[in-house]
């Protein structure tokens, strides 16, 4: 299907985060990627290098309004015990004037940092939280 109009564009006002079923309400970004893991391969006769797929990695970011000592509650003692506690995000956008929404769910979630302190005068306290996941799943996928 093509798209009839600009408002067909899916807005990110519109996207919502659960992490281990409890909204994140204090979210106002989240990005979730795969990146191939590559190797390079070389060749006789070819100038340019082939690359093959060797695995693939999956990384991302929170990105939170400081509301509340959240993520210090979920990471701050099991950081210093030395364990790595994991979690299941699940994220949807939903915009009313798009063809439909789309959810994704992440799993094995592993946060790679833990912001203690980070403020500035005359700014809104923000917190990005990166973050390693093992699997995805499309719950809900836009059919346009």
């Amino acid at each position: 299907m093509k798209m009839d109009s600009a408002k067909r564009v899916i807005a990110g006002t519109w996207g919502t985060v659960w992490m281990d079923g409890e909204q994140v309400a204090e979210c106002y970004g989240c990005q979730a990627k795969i990146s191939a893991d590559k190797e390079t391969v070389s060749l006789c006769g070819r100038l340019m290098d082939g690359h093959k797929v060797m695995g693939l990695s999956g990384t991302g970011s929170l990105k939170l309004h400081k509301v509340n000592s959240r993520m210090g509650q979920l990471l701050g003692e099991a950081m210093k015990k030395g364990t790595d506690p994991r979690f299941t995000i699940v994220t949807k956008l939903d915009d009313p004037d798009a063809y439909g929404a789309e959810r994704v769910s992440l799993s094995n979630v592993s946060f790679d940092d833990l912001t203690l302190v980070d403020f500035e005068a005359k700014q809104l306290g923000k917190v990005e939280c990166p973050f390693t996941f093992e699997d995805f799943e499309y719950l809900d996928m836009i059919q346009a």
